[in-house]
């Protein structure tokens, strides 16, 4: 980041007491005034930093507590995890293991094209990851639906048409697990593409550049973990031994 600058002078109607930070940008940027709060801009970026990862914390314990009953039932009903994982269509996970991997991709240059003030560039990348984002979900939609059609579906309504779970001790357990697991994690991704789409309002009106990309990387930073809580998921759920 630059070394910010403060604003010279007291804009009328201000408080006499307060003073803007401001953080220099090439032309076609808006300049960033950090928070009023903040005596540099180095502060505002290691204290939002710092709660950002804080955030990710609390992410990891949501999915830590969902891996971890997940492997004490499978290891109670080894058998009915195995069946139930024969149910899934591998390929369609495989293939957006593909498409989150990709996107992690695109993010990342979309982070870096934001630190060296390509707007066009970061907003590109940004918007092929949203791309990415919305084809996940629809290969979701697809397999959540072959799912429905088979009675595949959790808790009480749970049916089975085919009866493929027949024969295995609580057949309804697996996709418990399954549709909790990959919803709240599906929900995540929308929540990533919407922080995305908010990030690309901002960086239309020149706002992220090499002085001030903080909200492009901290989205970066929430995208790269929804990817990788999936590459946790795919082998558990659909490749379960």
């Amino acid at each position: 980041m630059h070394t910010p600058q403060e604003a010279g002078g007291h804009g009328a109607g201000h408080d006499a007491h307060h003073h803007g930070v401001v953080v220099p940008a090439p032309p076609g940027f808006v300049p960033h005034v950090v928070a009023h709060h903040f005596d540099t801009a180095e502060a505002e970026f290691s204290a939002d930093k710092l709660a950002m990862w804080l955030f990710l914390a609390t992410e990891v314990l949501l999915f830590g507590g969902l891996f971890a009953a997940y492997f004490y039932y499978h290891g109670v009903y080894p058998e009915t995890f195995k069946v139930g994982g024969h149910q899934l269509n591998w390929r369609l996970g495989a293939l957006n293991t593909l498409i989150l991997l990709f996107s992690s991709y695109t993010m990342a240059m979309g982070v870096r094209a934001a630190q060296l003030s390509q707007k066009a560039l970061m907003q590109k990348m940004l918007g092929i990851t949203v791309l990415c984002g919305l084809g996940f979900l629809v290969v979701k939609y697809f397999e959540y639906a072959a799912k429905v059609s088979h009675g595949l579906v959790p808790a009480r309504w749970f049916s089975d048409h085919d009866h493929v779970m027949a024969g295995v001790e609580n057949g309804h357990l697996f996709f418990n697990f399954y549709w909790t697991m990959t919803a709240i994690h599906g929900l995540h991704v929308l929540i990533g593409m919407l922080l995305i789409l908010w990030v690309m309002k901002g960086g239309a009106k020149g706002r992220f550049y090499g002085g001030y990309y903080l909200p492009v990387d901290l989205v970066g930073l929430y995208w790269h973990l929804v990817d990788l809580i999936w590459i946790f998921l795919f082998p558990l759920l659909y490749l379960v031994p």
